[in-house]
């Protein structure tokens, strides 16, 4: 049986930001990365949190995350922003255009972000929150490397391109919607094929494009959307607006977020900000509707257990599996 340990919050960030800047990467850099990483770990995001630490170090190191870029911010037009990360980490980028963005939201009602020639973006539950916490209704999708085929075809040509969206609560913590568009991120893939274990079937073809439950043919075959053919088509709708829109690399063109090998993959990501029109009406109405599904027996609202997850992680802190801890200790020099 796997051993895990405990750990809080604010040491996790400490922990794994130390182990980046080991690694040569600038100091709010790494701090940046590794809130986003214990973030995505609270809520559950195993495949994006402790276990991404060791892959993104190989990277920076390789030179595939080149991680002293420096974020570039344009505007196009009175309310649209394009950052290009400069193949660094998408976590900076994304600080920087969601604060903009946000201000423009605020003022014109809506905005729009792109970013550019980015990195893995983690959870984006996490980005979309941070609209949603300043009054504003966030839609963020994000394309990836070539995991999924399109429905009845063999060969990948969509990443598993997650959507997430979130919306405010008049004094609740915002709703936050978070999916990707294979039936499981492929990180857990990843996270199982590094703990040995084996998957479920119905997650993924081999590269024959037969089920296995093997997470070593999964990662070499692709992955299973959700809803057959209506999960790639949405997977064309997240590569157009996350690359074609950004000018970023499609997801056939981008390379592996877990090895250092290769060029930069140099994905998009794409956000809408929107600010409701009466927000006291508009969270009126919110919660009739929320309150509507929450009394139906059976129903559940999506991002309850992530809610109640991120409540335990900030009372309890959290389980991370001890080869992790062990593996970004080292990475630090802290005494295992």
């Amino acid at each position: 049986m796997e051993t895990s340990e405990r750990i809080g919050l604010a040491d996790a960030v400490s922990l794994i930001s130390a182990a980046f800047v080991a690694a040569d990467v600038p100091s709010p850099v790494a701090q940046t990365v590794a809130e986003a990483l214990v973030a995505a770990e609270a809520e559950g995001q195993i495949g994006h949190g402790f276990s991404r630490v060791e892959d993104y170090v190989a990277q920076v190191r390789s030179g595939k995350i080149r991680a002293q870029a420096a974020v570039d911010i344009k505007e196009i037009g009175s309310s649209s922003l394009l950052a290009d990360a400069g193949f660094g980490f998408a976590y900076p980028a994304l600080d920087l255009v969601i604060a903009r963005g946000a201000a423009l939201a605020q003022e014109h009602g809506c905005a729009t972000m792109g970013v550019t020639r980015s990195h893995h973006c983690g959870a984006l539950s996490v980005q979309v929150e941070k609209l949603a916490r300043q009054g504003l209704l966030g839609i963020m999708v994000a394309n990836a490397p070539a995991a999924m085929a399109p429905f009845g075809a063999k060969s990948a040509v969509f990443g598993t391109n997650p959507i997430a969206f979130a919306a405010p609560r008049a004094g609740r913590d915002p709703l936050v919607i978070d999916l990707s568009l294979s039936r499981v991120a492929r990180g857990k893939v990843m996270n199982a094929r590094k703990a040995g274990k084996p998957i479920p079937e119905g997650w993924a073809l081999n590269k024959d494009g037969q089920p296995t439950t093997d997470a070593s043919e999964a990662l070499e075959g692709t992955m299973l959307p959700i809803g057959e053919a209506k999960g790639t088509a949405l997977a064309l709708m997240v590569e157009i607006l996350a690359s074609v829109m950004t000018g970023a690399a499609k997801s056939t063109e981008a390379s592996s977020f877990f090895s250092s090998d290769g060029p930069p993959p140099g994905v998009g990501q794409f956000l809408i900000a929107m600010k409701p029109q009466d927000q006291a009406h508009f969270a009126d109405r919110l919660e009739g509707l929320l309150h509507l599904i929450e009394t139906m027996e059976g129903a559940r609202l999506p991002g309850t257990r992530r809610s109640a997850a991120i409540r335990e992680a900030k009372d309890k802190g959290i389980e991370v599996p001890a080869r992790y801890l062990e593996v970004v200790r080292g990475l630090a020099d802290v005494s295992v």
